[in-house]
């Protein structure tokens, strides 16, 4: 179901207790780092089974579903996490899964759907994009599971939520990657139903910001898109459908450039032993650079599936 507001809390709390048990509750730990400009906490996500928050999402939308709507198979489109939790909770309740992936998908995501027992659909990046507006595509079947815009979904996404303030009353920023916008604006749905004063911002790379333009310009806002190392992320423009969301309950989009995730990756791997995935890091690469100010920061690490190859080539020093 397409969302039209932000999700309600009685949706949220209903979400918990259907994931309980399924997902793991991730902890919420200090970064030590003598030159952050804030206290910056990790919320890591990256401790999921399939190593993302997508996990919550889409068992949350799963376990909701009828039995009848997926009696033909459940499908989605994903560049790779979601893929991995819609297939994981898929073969978990013994339902067909079939995932449509853009074509610069990365091989580890694409190995892990293959592991999880799903079927992939390759097409190109333009076409796999026009589905998350279409919900259709003439090859699949059974239920759609959006990735982002879906009432459900953005409920288990806004679990965390929950879990930062319980662990964090007093957190004064959350920082948050920026894909379609079903974790920011679900986990700010969470912090604005509890009237939190914590600022909640997007995070984007500068080589896709579409929520930045956009907010800029008061309007969705088309970009020129490029592909890089932080694939969980980013994309030409922000979703019709999404942009009333993004544009009421979020309080900016903090823009990083690749070095500064790349940084962020190795920071990440050599003082807290936590592997990112560019997404996941990029909200630290924010947080590190001041863009979210001072106090307490949590930043959503929100996956760490990125290829063995571009993790090697960050540790040396580069950007891949």
């Amino acid at each position: 179901m397409a969302v039209r507001g932000p999700i309600p809390l009685e949706q949220i709390r209903a979400a918990r207790e259907r994931i309980e048990g399924t997902i793991v509750r991730t902890p919420l730990v200090r970064l030590a780092t003598e030159a952050a400009p804030a206290e910056i906490y990790l919320k890591l996500e990256s401790l999921q089974p399939i190593s993302s928050f997508k996990l919550r999402g889409a068992s949350s939308a799963l376990i909701q579903a009828p039995p009848e709507a997926l009696a033909a198979g459940v499908w989605t489109a994903s560049a790779g996490n979601m893929a991995q939790g819609v297939a994981w909770q898929a073969r978990r309740m013994g339902v067909p899964c079939s995932i449509v992936v853009p074509d610069h998908a990365p091989e580890t995501k694409l190995a892990a759907i293959r592991r999880l027992g799903g079927s992939i659909v390759k097409v190109p990046f333009e076409e796999w994009f026009q589905i998350l507006t279409d919900r259709t595509h003439p090859a699949m079947e059974g239920l759609f599971l959006h990735p982002f815009n879906d009432a459900a979904v953005m409920a288990g996404n806004a679990t965390i939520g929950l879990e930062i303030l319980e662990d964090l009353p007093e957190v004064d920023a959350v920082v948050i990657p920026y894909g379609g916008g079903g974790l920011s604006c679900g986990i700010a749905s969470a912090l604005r139903a509890h009237r939190s004063a914590a600022r909640v911002y997007a995070c984007e790379v500068e080589t896709a910001a579409p929520l930045a333009a956009s907010l800029a310009a008061g309007s969705p806002t088309k970009i020129q898109y490029t592909p890089s190392f932080v694939d969980g992320m980013g994309s030409p423009f922000v979703l019709a459908d999404m942009w009333p969301l993004a544009s009421t309950l979020l309080d900016g989009s903090l823009v990083v450039t690749l070095e500064q995730v790349a940084d962020a990756v190795r920071l990440l791997v050599e003082r807290a032993r936590v592997v990112a995935e560019g997404a996941g890091a990029a909200p630290v690469a924010a947080a590190l650079a001041g863009k979210a100010g001072a106090g307490k920061v949590v930043c959503v690490v929100s996956g760490g599936n990125i290829d063995t190859a571009k993790l090697v080539t960050i540790l040396q020093g580069a950007v891949p």
